[in-house]
């Protein structure tokens, strides 16, 4: 038996911690459930240091299981930055790549930037996840994906990033309120109370939006938050409101059978940039650059 943990034991380790189950996570790895148990009971031999307690069926990660897995993630992470950087040799967009984007980019820009990654780059095989910011990072960092989509600016910690375009905000209005609106246009003070709806304040759009198009004034804003740029959008309609709406959306068709309009808000063209965000260990920055420009295009 080596001496040295191989990256086939941390891997099952890892595929272990994550999926919570002996059975899953030897699925996830593609190999026998005693294949598994196996290797991780020699990685403990090999490390002289009990990493999960086992009960039966169930199990508990003992605390140095815990930061065996911690700096197994960023060990497993390393490595396929250094296969990627022989296998692109640096400039080339080839192979997979897992990218991450958030819900309120996804549904309107990875469409055509997918359809543009086929024309552009054949070779590359463009595996695509949607969640929100905080999650896609926690990703990224444990090596799960390899460039994020993201609206900025936002706390990325130690990540690099890049603006690679910009998304103007509208104000969507229902039309029984555009009268009022233009009356004022230089102040929200036309809109009634609770009548601006937002969604949930885990979506980066809120603060965006409430910071690009200067609104202080809290006493507009309605309690209730939606989950999707979608259910935002009904809500609107439904109670005769308004709400603040990216560009890309509005382009997507979003507002198509409502008596919704967009006009345009307070500000000197308030918006959201669009970036680019990759771990500082990544060999494929250079690469990274191409599919910055396709998503440039995309916002044009």
């Amino acid at each position: 038996m080596s001496r040295w943990p191989n990256l086939k034991q941390l891997h099952y380790l890892v595929a272990l911690a994550e999926c919570e189950n002996f059975n899953r996570a030897a699925k996830a790895c593609f190999v026998s459930q005693s294949t598994l148990s196996t290797g991780i009971q020699n990685l403990e031999e090999l490390l002289g240091a009990q990493l999960i307690e086992r009960d039966n069926k169930s199990f508990i990660m003992t605390p140095i299981g815990v930061e065996v897995v911690q700096r197994a993630k960023q060990l497993l992470s390393e490595t396929k930055d250094l296969l990627e950087m022989t296998a692109s040799r640096g400039g080339s967009l080839s192979g997979p790549l897992r990218l991450g984007c958030i819900p309120t980019i996804a549904p309107f820009l990875l469409s055509p930037l997918v359809t543009r990654c086929a024309e552009t780059y054949p070779q590359l095989d463009l595996l695509l996840r949607e969640d929100t910011s905080d999650n896609l990072l926690k990703l990224l960092e444990a090596g799960e994906l390899d460039l994020l989509l993201l609206a900025l600016p936002y706390d990325l910690g130690g990540f690099h990033s890049r603006v690679v375009g910009q998304d103007p905000f509208r104000l969507v209005l229902h039309d029984s309120l555009l009268t009022s609106y233009q009356a004022n246009p230089a102040r929200y003070a036309g809109l009634p109370d609770h009548s601006l709806f937002l969604l949930e304040r885990e979506h980066c759009l809120t603060e965006h939006a409430l910071s690009a198009c200067q609104l202080a004034d809290q006493a507009k804003i309605n309690p209730f938050a939606a989950t999707s740029l979608y259910t935002l959008v009904q809500m609107v309609s439904h109670q005769q409101g308004a709400t603040f709406l990216p560009e890309m959306a509005l382009r997507a068709g979003i507002l198509e059978r409502t008596d919704l309009v967009a006009v345009p808000p307070q500000g000197q063209m308030p918006h959201r940039d669009i970036g680019l965000v990759w771990r500082p260990s990544s060999c494929r920055v250079e690469a990274f650059a191409g599919l910055g420009h396709l998503v440039s295009d995309c916002l044009e």
